[in-house]
């Protein structure tokens, strides 16, 4: 089956993006194809009319506007819940050898259990430099305890302790004293000896799948938030000249409350704006005042074995397009001037729509919105593709609403 060229760059991504610091990469290397430079986040007193800036997990595009216009801003996350190697990684036990992991966000533990996994993520040399790693096969797995010794799992439910259940196996003790990051680095071609730090985790090295007999479903890992950051940046390179500044804000950790330098809860967005305006910083407010952030996290699809966990009127289905989440206690940044605000954007780009609101008693999630919108008093509107197994190794979307969502975030750029 032929498959659109958004597509296949959308499955290009995902199977890229299996870090943070891997998401960053891959989205700079699209900005630079397009013509944006890269800036230095030591040098943000001239910047460019197209660039950005990277840093880790953290990525800030833009395109510049009219002086004076507001700011047209996406926000999203370059991380997802996940297993993270310790700075002692490796370990032995009872004749295995296993790698020492912290349970990185929340997680669903069982998703994680009987796969083959990678590691990825960033080292830093002792010269101070970092290099990108990624192991070129699978190198460990969970593996879960078989029915014969754990006779009534089917009846009690599979009970696991972060700590004790979820360290994977990576070989046989058989008295070498290689490490896993000894292993990684000759792996990726780098002196083991070099190697000071390192940020790295384990990633399931499935590749990104189509499913249904017309490919109308779309199966991969880091479906949350991979598809809003690829959406985010898709938009921005497909996007005309309008009269406000585009910008694109990737951040990191917000699976983790985003309280660091480089997630949303930090300055860095702050600094970005601030250099993008020529004027006082009464103006610049005024800017913020005529602005609109659309925080682009994944949502709750209906689940049909679970129908019940959403309230009845309110059921978010895969390809209907982008949904717009809503909660009055704001856990996310809508209110009802912002979501008019991206029901006209899809209207203008011909994108259909859908709502979603948590049932009463079941408290949902939050996003990058409410901090985004309290720290820069930017109107803020909360939305994200609809998806099934959220937080699990490996999730589930439609193949369609990354497009649609890219669509509306275009048109939020152009206008």
């Amino acid at each position: 089956m032929s498959r659109s060229p958004e597509l296949v760059r959308l499955i290009e991504h995902l199977d890229s993006a299996v870090s943070p610091h891997h998401s960053v990469a891959h989205s700079a290397r699209q900005l630079v194809d397009a013509g944006f430079e890269s800036v230095d986040f030591g040098r943000l007193e001239r910047l460019p009319e197209r660039g950005f800036v990277a840093d880790r997990g953290l990525l800030i595009a833009w395109r510049r506007g009219h002086a004076g216009a507001g700011f047209r801003i996406v926000g999203a996350h370059t991380d997802s819940p996940g297993l993270r190697l310790k700075p002692s990684s490796s370990s032995t036990a009872h004749g295995w050898r296993q790698l020492n992991v912290e349970v990185y966000g929340g997680v669903l533990n069982n998703s994680w259990l009987d796969r083959d996994l990678g590691v990825a993520g960033v080292v830093v040399l002792n010269d101070g430099t970092t290099e990108l790693v990624r192991s070129s096969r699978p190198i460990a797995r969970v593996p879960q305890l078989a029915i014969h010794l754990d006779r009534d799992v089917n009846e009690r439910g599979l009970v696991l302790d972060r700590q004790q259940h979820l360290a994977p196996v990576w070989g046989l003790d058989d008295g070498s004293a290689t490490s896993v990051i000894e292993w990684l680095a000759r792996d990726a071609g780098i002196d083991p000896d070099r190697v000071r730090t390192w940020d790295l985790g384990l990633f399931d090295v499935t590749g990104a799948a189509l499913l249904g007999s017309d490919e109308e479903l779309l199966a991969s890992g880091r479906i949350d938030n991979q598809v809003s950051c690829w959406a985010a940046v898709e938009g921005l390179i497909a996007s005309s000249s309008g009269p406000g500044t585009a910008v694109v804000a990737l951040f990191d950790h917000e699976e983790v409350g985003s309280e660091s330098t480089t997630g949303a809860a930090g300055p860095r967005l702050e600094w970005i704006l601030e250099a993008l305006h020529d004027g006082s910083r009464a103006e610049l407010h005024a800017r913020y005042a005529d602005s609109l952030c659309i925080s682009a996290d994944c949502a709750h699809s209906v689940h049909p074995n679970y129908p019940d966990r959403h309230d009845p009127s309110h059921r978010p289905l895969p390809n209907k397009g982008p949904v717009v989440k809503i909660n009055a206690n704001q856990r996310y940044a809508t209110d009802s001037g912002s979501a008019a605000a991206f029901v006209a954007l899809c209207e203008r780009a011909g994108v259909p729509h859908q709502f979603f609101v948590s049932r009463n008693n079941m408290p949902c999630g939050s996003t990058i919105g409410p901090i985004t919108a309290t720290r820069l008093g930017i109107t803020t509107v909360d939305v994200g593709a609809a998806q099934l197994s959220m937080h699990s190794a490996r999730e589930l979307c439609g193949s369609a609403d990354p497009i649609l969502l890219s669509l509306a975030l275009r048109e939020h750029f152009s206008s």
